[in-house]
């Protein structure tokens, strides 16, 4: 197969790119280089073939600028399915060079998040060094990685629950840390809070932490007391309120209905809110000894129910809004079973967005008949 590099240094006519402005790309040019908005979000993976849809959105983006692989004239003998070889074997790596980045590391990371817990159990401490070596380079990672929902997707494991949640949990944390405002060193240390708020776990009894059904009220009261041995822990190890306030106070609601302390409104840290809406998040969309997982983007509209009383409305809010973009070309199984591509998200209607099966549009927002069941992986 015709590789990129011979499309971009081989064949004279495109042996470099062309920069135009959105009015000036045609149908059947070629993306070098992933688009992202101004939030983010990749919205048009390297490797794409344009066409008349696909301009549209970059218009909807307020996309100005993008880079094409220079255009084949007509007098030149360069084969063209050979170019749309090269775009969709550009196009196919993307995801592939995320799965090998990625995946690798957070299975080791997962080994070590054990190893980790299990020296809290026996010594009452975290090793910092661990934690260092350990989330610190994978939060950097994060950075490099626009597309949240395809991350997410992609982190799947059958291995302990504890450990798959301080990870993601962390993940989730630094993007919304960053998505609100906060600075990289401040983000990277929400992450950190992100990664250790179940670090008190390590002294539950494992027949609770892996019951295959719901805790009888005696058990919950001995789950609960993990928000308590994080504080503990944490405070044994670091000298750090943001770390030890998310342990302790990340199950409290705004509205008092939480643990430990029933505490409301602005009596919880903003830290503990912050991976509240991240722990809530990924325990949803997780697989439970008692509970398969939930899908990607229902979930969200739970969240938003939540933001009402139980969750601080702005960073779950804040978390929707960053979070719906992701969705934007990922296929999706409707309520009556047809499989179709998310191509727009509504101002109003968050949950309800423009979807294309086949050739036909379907707007959700006013086709109440019809929902979103699930996100396919892709």
């Amino acid at each position: 197969m015709i590789t990129l590099h011979e499309v971009k240094y081989s064949w004279g006519s495109v042996n470099r790119t062309m920069r135009v402005h959105v009015t000036e790309v045609h149908d059947g040019d070629i993306i070098i280089k992933d688009i992202f908005n101004e939030n983010g979000v990749n919205i048009i993976s390297a490797g794409t073939i344009i066409r008349a849809r696909d301009i549209d959105i970059l218009k909807r983006h307020n996309i100005d600028m993008l880079d094409i692989m220079e255009r084949v004239s007509p007098q030149s003998n360069i084969d063209t399915m050979k170019l749309t070889a090269a775009a969709a074997e550009l196009k196919e790596a993307t995801p592939a060079s995320v799965h090998d980045r990625f995946v690798p590391r957070y299975e080791e990371a997962l080994k070590d998040t054990n190893l980790l817990f299990h020296h809290a159990q026996t010594n009452g401490v975290i090793i910092q060094e661990v934690v260092e070596n350990t989330i610190t380079p994978l939060l950097e990672e994060f950075k490099k990685e626009r597309d949240v929902v395809s991350l997410l997707l992609q982190l799947n494991s059958e291995d302990d629950y504890t450990c798959q949640q301080s990870i993601k949990v962390s993940m989730l944390s630094y993007y919304l840390a960053t998505w609100l405002g906060y600075s990289p060193s401040e983000a990277l240390r929400i992450g950190k809070a992100g990664y250790l708020h179940d670090i008190g776990k390590c002294r539950i009894d494992h027949a609770i932490l892996n019951k295959p059904s719901p805790l009888t009220p005696d058990e919950f009261e001995q789950m609960k007391k993990h928000t308590i041995a994080g504080h503990e822990i944490i405070n044994a190890s670091y000298n750090d309120d943001w770390l030890s306030f998310a342990a302790l106070q990340h199950h409290e609601r705004m509205n008092g209905s939480g643990y430990p302390l029933a505490l409301t409104g602005d009596q919880i840290h903003k830290v503990a809110k912050i991976v509240a809406v991240a722990d809530v998040y990924s325990a949803m969309i997780s697989k439970r000894a008692y509970r398969e997982k939930q899908d990607l983007f229902s979930v969200l509209k739970e969240l938003y129910q939540m933001s009402f009383d139980q969750l601080d409305p702005i960073i779950t809010h804040t978390f929707i809004r960053y979070m719906l973009p992701n969705f934007l070309h990922k296929q999706v199984i409707l309520t009556d079973g047809r499989t179709g591509i998310i191509v727009m998200n509504h101002n109003t209607e968050f949950f309800r967005p423009l979807v294309r099966v086949d050739q036909q549009f379907i707007d959700l927002s006013q086709n109440r008949k019809l929902e979103i069941e699930r996100v396919l992986h892709e």
